[in-house]
């Protein structure tokens, strides 16, 4: 144990003194550049690979293939982190199948897996569900992802398709391509031909769990459970509206009790206790969606057009929180 102990010791150190300053120089530029062509090092007993610092965060996380091999851990923020210590969702459950097996994404903090499979089993059980497609948890090692989200970093996040899961096991050919079905007409209007009372009651249950933060859902999916909704609806706070989630439901976990280093979000607290009047309004309504305004300014055809603004430098492993760099240093 002492032996782990000194190893695990000397490969955080080494992870500290090699950090260089946040300024990237051309290296980093030029390594950026030829990504496409290069392979990450995996991490290995030697630490870090040598290019850990060099590389987008994305990449360097992106193509870790297996969890880090210490204490399960969340570590910073949802949008800004990483995960120690992953477990992964088997692929196939008595009451769930895994989708998109090519990403590689089936993996969480244990509580969450814990908690997508007891949701699983208990809409099951109640008839309520045939089963979950279980769409994006994290990556092995959390992190910043290549494509896609951008939380889902810590491993308490966790996509559920609103598409029930067939009576048979799906084939890794449909779990690449099969789409998930759509539930809303347009951003204000639900498709009545698509939900059903069985949607609403799998988000309630799983918005009713203690450990449950979040839930993020299309508008008009909120808006049709606060139709739907009787009792008591306190639940219907955690329900958060948001475009982009017009096929799944998104399922953010609090921190676990006592993880430090694990930043939790607010807990949300409308005004009406459920979100369905002004919150739920302004979302019903075009202002989110409304396009920024160009500048009012009028434009000096004399004057050079301005050089566009570079984009900013990639998120590398030196912005994210310390510990991250013995997830990757570990075996």
């Amino acid at each position: 144990m002492r032996s782990a102990r000194s190893k695990l010791a000397v490969l955080l150190a080494a992870a500290f003194l090699a950090a260089p300053g946040l300024a990237q120089d051309q290296a980093d530029k030029d390594a950026l550049a030829n990504m496409a062509e290069q392979q990450v090092q995996p991490a290995s007993k030697a630490g870090l690979p040598a290019d850990a610092y060099k590389i987008a965060a994305k990449k360097l996380f992106g193509r870790q293939k297996a969890p880090a091999n210490i204490k399960a851990r969340a570590i910073g923020s949802y949008a800004k982190g990483c995960l120690a210590g992953a477990k992964a969702v088997p692929i196939n459950g008595e009451a769930w199948q895994v989708m998109r097996l090519s990403r590689n994404r089936n993996w969480g903090h244990p509580d969450l897996i814990t908690l997508v499979e007891k949701l699983a089993k208990e809409a099951k059980a109640a008839g309520d569900w045939n089963g979950l497609l279980v769409g994006d948890l994290s990556q092995p090692r959390g992190g910043p992802m290549l494509t896609g989200h951008a939380s889902h970093q810590i491993g308490l996040d966790a996509d559920v398709w609103l598409t029930p899961m067939p009576d048979r096991i799906l084939s890794k050919a449909e779990r690449e391509n099969i789409s998930a079905t759509i539930v809303v007409k347009n951003r204000k209007e639900i498709d009545p031909k698509v939900w059903t009372v069985n949607h609403a009651r799998l988000i309630q249950r799983a918005a009713k769990y203690d450990r449950v933060g979040r839930i993020f859902v299309h508008p008009p999916i909120k808006a049709e459970l606060c139709k739907w909704a009787t009792g008591d609806r306190s639940w219907l706070a955690k329900v958060r509206p948001l475009y982009g989630h017009n096929y799944h439901f998104h399922i953010r976990m609090k921190c676990p009790e006592g993880m430090a280093g694990c930043k939790d979000q607010w807990t949300p607290k409308p005004k009406d206790g459920t979100g369905c009047g002004e919150e739920l309004a302004y979302w019903m309504s075009d202002v989110p969606w409304k396009p920024k305004k160009p500048d009012p300014k009028p434009i000096d055809p004399n004057k050079p057009k301005p050089k566009p603004r570079p984009p900013p430098p990639p998120l590398t492993l030196s912005g994210l929180p310390a510990e991250c760099r013995a997830v990757i240093a570990a075996q």
